[in-house]
């Protein structure tokens, strides 16, 4: 069965005549006669148009695109975070944090948990970056010397690019 229009007619063997008056993605809503406020998923058989309106709605999405457009707003804010894998040397293993006093306890962390904060850090520095860059608000000057600063914080974690299994996702700062 074809998309429906809100406005639409249609005749249901259960609650009689009523007319759409939401397009949701997988339902409808229908106002029955006989039944009221109804929703009614859009796979129903039981559905028959009687009369549809002339001109259907020129701003309904369908589910893939709705998919692709969410998609992109989630890429765009940095929700989506994109799989780094840890160099394999270092998968299983244990940091340990050594107090220079030796009757203080060392601190032991699993490498995953850290590498998993370090690339959470990397995404929202580029997060950062992109806000900087679509400011409105900001100057180019202003946008470039803050570009500059975020520039120098990528160069103070190149300490953790032996962390990463692929040079493509290493920090990279300012090159000479």
């Amino acid at each position: 069965m074809e998309e429906l229009a809100v406005g639409t007619r249609v005749e249901h063997t259960r609650y009689g005549e009523g007319i759409i008056s939401k397009n949701k993605i997988t339902s409808y809503e229908i106002f029955f006669e006989r039944g009221g406020k109804i929703e009614i998923t859009k796979r129903n058989e039981d559905l028959e148009v009687i009369d549809s309106p002339e001109e259907k709605p020129k701003n309904s999405l369908t589910l893939p695109e709705i998919e692709k457009v969410l998609r992109f707003v989630m890429e765009e804010q940095g929700i989506l975070q994109e799989i780094v894998p840890l160099g394999e040397k270092w998968i299983g293993g244990n940091m340990l944090l050594q107090p220079a006093n030796l009757s203080l306890k060392p601190k032991e962390i699993p490498i995953e948990a850290f590498f998993h904060k370090i690339v959470m850090l990397r995404d929202r520095l580029r997060v950062l970056e992109q806000n900087i860059n679509s400011h409105s608000g900001l100057s180019d000057e202003e946008k470039i010397n803050m570009q500059q600063y975020i520039t120098r914080i990528y160069g103070s974690l190149t300490t953790f690019n032996i962390l990463f299994a692929d040079k493509e996702h290493y920090f990279v700062g300012a090159k000479s």
